[in-house]
């Protein structure tokens, strides 16, 4: 099942809403990924495999797109980012 979008846009104030809009985009974009990786583990033709794992990927990049997007749009968000990315390093060593 597709993801839904958690909110409403029409209620978010207009100075977040670029913000919010690129979030939604990921989680469509993200959906998409994993449905097509999903379908190109179930099946046994390798051409279709191997479109389905070529059209994942080239959403991958539309995440990072929307992503890289979104740290210029929300700095808060590009200080999270880094803070997990911190976390992850210490956690791993």
């Amino acid at each position: 099942m597709m993801s839904k979008i958690p909110i409403g846009l029409e209620n978010v104030d207009a100075d977040h809403l670029d913000r919010e809009i690129l979030r939604a985009a990921i989680i469509a974009e993200l959906d998409a990924i994993n449905l097509y990786e999903q379908l190109a583990s179930m099946t046994e033709d390798h051409k279709l495999r191997h479109v389905l794992l070529d059209v994942a990927k080239e959403e991958k990049t539309h995440v990072g797109e929307f992503q890289a997007l979104l740290l210029l749009l929300d700095p808060e968000q590009t200080e999270e980012l880094e803070a997990g990315r911190k976390e992850v390093e210490e956690e791993l060593g």
